[in-house]
């Protein structure tokens, strides 16, 4: 509990215990919710963004390792979430602050997450976990703050969701299609100040985005580069999405294997060289994927908003945003797909280019939030496809 200048006034937090399937163990504190939480456990390198991070769709199913030391200090504000819930299945962190001080702040981390049903542990040896997990790579975990037992967090652990072969897309996409802009009452297209700098002509682009998970600022940032979004579920028959006559088609971020989305890749096989394209995370992967490819599962993935990424045609470095434990097989790729973006410390695609179909993606999140935002071009970019500037 917390007092009304944000302080929490209870400092006797339960034991707790952290539990991965290869059977370490990992005690602390409990925070948020009272009770058990199992998921796959990741890290995260970004130095703020917590509440952004944990509202993202993409992190469905995963335990979040933060490796910033110290979470909370600045609270929660219902304007930073990225979607409708926290979809992280817990939270692991080294130092939980005591005071969360920030004007924008309305409440503090442990009553969020506690309301939301979300479990977290707190000092925990995290730069251990992360060189665990790094050496180790990712898998199964299982966090009590009620009933600490090793043998029993453990079997628990085992017993949980494996990412491999999970179509996460379904359990996380809306359940009917919806207007952003209408459903948002703080969107004034076109007069809006930041539509007109972006867009100068004022014209508005009918565009068709397919929700796998997708990012409420995806959605601000095409509003705001003069789009008009409809957004649909992410099983919609892509002659369903054709008969909308969209300008252009958005193919969003979202959790679980790609290869599972199986749905997805057919649609976009069949909707490719219609229309312009773009895609972003779970969109590029299926893109990807729809165009003959292969994806195969990272160690640990990269999640953090400090990646370098080269833009393979002009040489420049972009330090981005990613959420990501899946890639796409640059060898798999066919000829006329172009490897657009590579990550520099590891060499993993981060974007193709199809001049061919008007389509293009990226592996990262240009849309941050949290995050850079050196690759705002790539939305400026998906408009010039859609006005004819680009084939």
């Amino acid at each position: 509990m917390t007092n009304d200048k944000g302080q929490m006034t209870n400092s006797q937090f339960p034991p707790a215990l952290l539990a991965l399937e290869d059977g370490s163990l990992w005690p602390g504190v409990g925070f948020g919710a009272r009770g058990d939480t199992t998921g796959e456990i990741v890290f995260n390198t970004s130095m703020s963004g917590y509440q952004e991070i944990l509202t993202d769709p993409s992190y469905h199913g995963q335990v979040v390792t933060f490796t910033m030391p110290h979470i909370g200090n600045y609270g929660t504000t219902p304007e930073d979430d990225e979607s409708g819930r926290v979809w992280a299945a817990g939270i692991v962190i080294r130092s939980l602050s005591p005071l969360a001080s920030n004007w924008r702040s309305r409440q503090p981390l442990p009553d969020y997450l506690a309301e939301r049903g979300v479990v977290g542990i707190a000092e925990v040896d995290t730069r251990a976990l992360v060189r665990h997990i790094r050496q180790n790579g990712v898998m199964r975990c299982a966090i009590s703050t009620s009933d600490p037992s090793a043998e029993r967090l453990i079997a628990l652990a085992r017993a949980a969701r494996d990412m491999d072969g999970l179509d996460l897309a379904q359990e996380v996409t809306c359940e009917e299609p919806y207007h952003w802009g209408e459903a948002q009452n703080w969107w004034q297209a076109p007069s809006s100040p930041q539509s007109a700098i972006r867009n100068p002509q004022s014209k508005i682009y009918k565009v068709v985005a397919y929700d796998f998970g997708i990012k409420r600022n995806i959605l601000r940032l095409l509003a705001a580069h003069g789009c008009a979004v409809t957004v649909v579920p992410a099983d919609t028959a892509a002659e369903d999405v054709l008969a909308m006559n969209p300008d252009g088609i958005f193919l969003s971020n979202g959790p679980g294997d790609p290869a599972a989305v199986t749905y997805a890749v057919e649609n976009v096989q069949k909707l490719l060289g219609h229309k312009p394209m773009f895609g972003i995370c779970l969109g590029h992967q299926i893109m990807g994927l729809a165009l003959g490819g292969r994806s195969f599962k990272m160690k640990f993935g990269h999640r953090g908003g400090n990646q370098p990424v080269q833009v393979a045609e002009s040489g420049a470095v972009q330090i981005s945003s990613h959420n990501h434990g899946f890639a796409l097989d640059p060898d798999s790729l066919p000829a006329g797909v172009a490897i657009s973006h590579v990550n520099l410390n590891d060499g993993v695609c981060e974007g193709i280019d199809v001049p061919a179909h008007r389509a293009f993606a990226v592996q990262y999140h240009p849309e941050s939030s949290p995050g850079p935002h050196d690759s705002d071009e790539l939305f400026v970019k998906f408009v010039a496809m859609m006005e004819g500037g680009e084939r």
